[in-house]
């Protein structure tokens, strides 16, 4: 999902509903859980095991998005994407880092450790600073955990992610109308790129575009070939 990420909240705390985008913080009180580096809570990265969980969340947050009938997205696919050798190299496409509570770090909890938020995201390229970044596909907390600062605690292993690995950059989309995840993002120093227009090509024009004739061949397709390096008008 293109995203759109949810965090509400006042600065320092939670604004995180959707990926870069915000969900509103519910009026009901919010359950009391320990913060994120403290007993009750576990950020880890995701595994097998969590793509249920993943999937309902990525659904959830496409219901705030006003999207939920344009989600795809099956536990098999999200299960190749991140665990599966989808790319050339054999690894995955992209990565989830998850926040699990933990049995009874809540009132109410269930019995079974569950998924409280994630953040999905995959490597990006700069050609200016010849490294690789990190792009946010999707960033969600669930309502009954916000204003716990999960949704910055997992902005922050993004950031030390790029900096262990020296990433140049961190980056993401937000709905213009999200006014809660743009506040929670302004919170956090990122820097709106109001100069430059998102394109997305899907559907029939993708496909109509895989079929342009002046396109390159691949060996298997014929003779008829045409270089790599040509000119378009």
């Amino acid at each position: 999902m293109t995203s759109p990420h949810h965090l509400p909240g006042a600065p320092g705390r939670d604004a995180t509903a959707g990926a870069p985008g915000c969900v509103p913080e519910p009026s009901a009180p919010v359950p009391t859980v320990a913060g994120p580096d403290r007993p009750g809570l576990a950020l880890r990265p995701a595994g097998p095991e969590d793509v249920p969980e993943i999937l309902a969340m990525i659904r959830e947050l496409a219901e705030y998005e006003r999207s939920a009938h344009e989600v795809e997205a099956t536990e098999e696919l999200i299960a190749a994407l991140l665990f599966g050798g989808t790319t050339p190299a054999g690894g995955p496409a992209a990565f989830c880092h998850v926040v699990e509570v933990e049995p009874g770090a809540a009132a109410g909890a269930e019995v079974r450790p569950h998924l409280a938020a994630f953040a999905l995201w995959f490597l990006n390229t700069s050609t200016w600073t010849g490294r690789h970044g990190i792009y946010l596909e999707d960033l969600y907390v669930r309502p009954q955990h916000r204003g716990l600062g999960l949704g910055r605690r997992l902005m922050s292993e993004l950031a030390r992610i790029c900096l262990d690995r020296g990433y140049a950059r961190l980056e993401w989309w937000v709905l213009d109308w999200n006014e809660p995840a743009l506040d929670f993002y302004d919170s956090l120093g990122a820097q709106p790129m109001d100069e430059w227009t998102v394109h997305r090509m899907t559907g029939a024009a993708l496909q109509a575009l895989a079929g342009d004739p002046l396109r390159p061949r691949l060996p298997h397709e014929g003779s008829a070939t045409v270089g790599s390096h040509h000119r378009l008008t």
